[in-house]
């Protein structure tokens, strides 16, 4: 992503959720709310969480262009007034998006290769949002809130390269959930570079549809 952002000429600032101070994202042309291991009901043990929740109400509020990722889009399905919740099952691996209509139709029809998932929780649709695609496991994988936001439950940011820095960091979670570390590799050997390349172009139609320039 951030690959796009600069070729659009966008200066950017990484902001590390737990610590950091979310002040200057507020009113920003764009927030991109990443993932992590923690759950969204987990404000209690996590302060910084109720924050993070506080920014992206702000800014739904404020038509401001935000997109979320995993835990981000968790977090936006809460600011909008929906439940977060455990699955029946973790999601872990590649699998393919069964876009909805009004999905085939949005800039994430761009993305027609197996995406990663890595999550053991989900969400009710928010109210006033469109459920733009799903997979067996799990039925909300992605929503738009009005033109401005944007919510993917999976994961189109990480490349194969990337990927052993997340199984050296989840090794317990992977190994009692019973995930073949090789297969996980080799999905994302196979689907890697195609996907990038329509993450791309989904981004990139995405903030066309915002007449957003950076």
């Amino acid at each position: 992503m951030a690959d796009v952002l600069r070729q659009r000429g966008v200066e950017l600032e990484i902001i590390d959720a737990a610590i950091g101070n979310f002040e200057p994202a507020r009113d920003s042309d764009l927030v991109i709310v990443l993932g992590g291991p923690i759950s969204a009901n987990d404000a209690k043990r996590f302060p910084f969480l109720a924050d993070e929740r506080e920014l992206i109400e702000h800014r739904l509020g404020r038509a401001l262009p935000t997109l979320g990722i995993c835990l981000g889009a968790q977090l936006m399905a809460q600011a909008l007034g929906a439940r977060v919740y455990p699955m029946a099952h973790k999601e872990i691996g590649f699998s393919a998006l069964r876009l909805t209509e009004a999905g085939r139709a949005h800039a994430l029809g761009a993305v027609t290769t197996p995406v990663l998932h890595w999550h053991s929780e989900t969400f009710d649709l928010p109210s006033g949002a469109l459920r733009l695609a799903s997979t067996d496991l799990c039925r909300e994988q992605a929503f738009s809130f009005e033109a401005h936001s944007l919510a993917l439950q999976f994961h189109l940011e990480v490349r194969a390269r990337e990927l052993e820095r997340w199984l050296v960091g989840h090794i317990v979670e992977l190994e009692v959930a019973g995930v073949d570390l090789e297969a996980l590799r080799s999905q994302a050997k196979q689907w890697s570079d195609a996907l990038e390349k329509e993450a791309h172009r989904m981004l990139n139609a995405w903030l066309d549809g915002l007449a957003w320039g950076g």
